[in-house]
């Protein structure tokens, strides 16, 4: 082995160093990545690796996990490890958004026929959310290592939140059973978190880390390797950002929100990639989704101008190749793409002013 990789005990209690005690077993398998800092890592951590969900005895997660869907016809290596840890809790002080209970968006569908204009009080509650969910963000990916469960950063997300007095706003947005989304690989967007180990070289995004504060929402996401990754990787990671940064500058009053997609998809065509056309970026303040709708691709039909005091996301989804499609798994959330190669996201949300644009999700 020419260089060491992290420890990947999720436990680890030498801060997982970089380690060359490679598992015998993944070994055999011919599965890279499978190291450890010394012995006791390696036995609390390798037991329920997921190198070892060729073996029938593990399933690539925590004791006792399984795949849901054993009949499904999966488009990549990726699968769902279950059971669902229980629905975290929110404490009672915490204001919530009207579908914490029930589900249901119900504001939304009251929403007007264009998109707001937020006056000075708004606009500053809406700096709020996007910091504070920046903050959630940031803490997240600091987490994202080799070793780690899905269902860790969703626990790291939840509490992150709570402890800034807000509702994580995916908790049972439509029924969606956790704090945040985690999009690994060929996952497109809305990744449940579940008990599946990051890999090395896996990509990851963490989705939708939204938070509702103070009867606000912030929105931004970001997608993330995990130890070391591939060139193919790199490059969709890297062309992803690009085109939000370009979409970006272009922002301004009276640009065209069909123009946004224009931008995008010539950058990623560029670099072999397709832009996926299901999935807008959309208007965002005490609504979690509304007008206006953001396509990402060229040549679509978004209508409207940008006009001061609008708040919105652009969230490019970008998959490596020149198919733009999605499936979904059973679970009726998460997308993958068609042929299970690597897709990738990233999103910012929006204030446009009377001079340009301000990135409000930014570091």
């Amino acid at each position: 082995m020419s260089s060491a990789i992290l420890c990947q005990s999720a436990s680890c209690i030498n801060g997982n160093p970089p380690s060359k005690m490679e598992c015998p077993t993944c070994s055999k398998l011919g599965i890279r990545g499978s190291f450890f800092c010394g012995q006791e890592c390696f036995k609390a951590g390798c037991e329920f690796h997921y190198a070892h969900s060729m073996n029938p005895t593990h399933s690539g997660g925590r004791a006792n996990s399984y795949n849901p869907f054993p009949n499904y016809s999966f488009t990549g290596t990726l699968r769902p490890l279950y059971p669902l840890s229980p629905k975290r809790a929110v404490p009672d002080h915490i204001p919530r958004p009207d579908y914490a209970t029930t589900g249901k968006p119900i504001s939304e569908a009251k929403e007007g026929n264009s998109p707001r204009i937020l006056n000075a009080e708004e606009v500053k509650k809406m700096r709020t959310a996007c910091r504070l969910s920046r903050e959630v963000l940031d803490i997240a990916a600091s987490h994202v290592r080799p070793g780690i469960t899905t269902d860790e950063l969703d626990e790291i997300v939840h509490n992150a939140t709570i402890e800034r007095n807000s509702y994580p706003s995916p908790l049972n947005y439509r029924n969606f059973p956790k704090s945040v989304c985690t999009s690994i690989n060929e996952v497109i967007c809305h990744g449940i978190p579940d008990q599946r180990i990051l890999q090395e070289g896996d990509i990851v995004n963490i989705g939708t880390s939204t938070i509702f504060f103070p009867g606000y929402h912030g929105d931004v996401n970001g997608t993330y390797p995990v130890g070391k990754i591939d060139e193919d990787s790199e490059k969709l990671i890297r062309t992803t950002r690009e085109s939000l940064d370009a979409a970006i500058k272009m922002c301004k009053p009276g640009a065209l929100f069909r123009d946004i997609g224009k931008t995008i998809e010539p950058i990623a065509r560029a670099n072999g990639c397709a832009v996926v056309r299901t999935y807008t970026g959309h208007g965002i303040h005490e609504l979690f989704h509304c007008l206006p709708n953001i396509p990402h691709y060229a040549k679509n039909k978004a209508v409207g101008t940008m006009k001061a005091g609008m708040v919105f996301t652009i969230e490019p989804m970008l998959n490596l190749g020149t198919n733009w499609s999605e499936v979904h798994w059973p679970d009726n959330w998460t997308a993958t793409t068609v042929d299970g190669k690597r897709s990738a996201q990233f999103e910012e949300t929006l204030l446009i002013t009377e001079t340009g644009v301000e990135v409000i999700t930014a570091p």
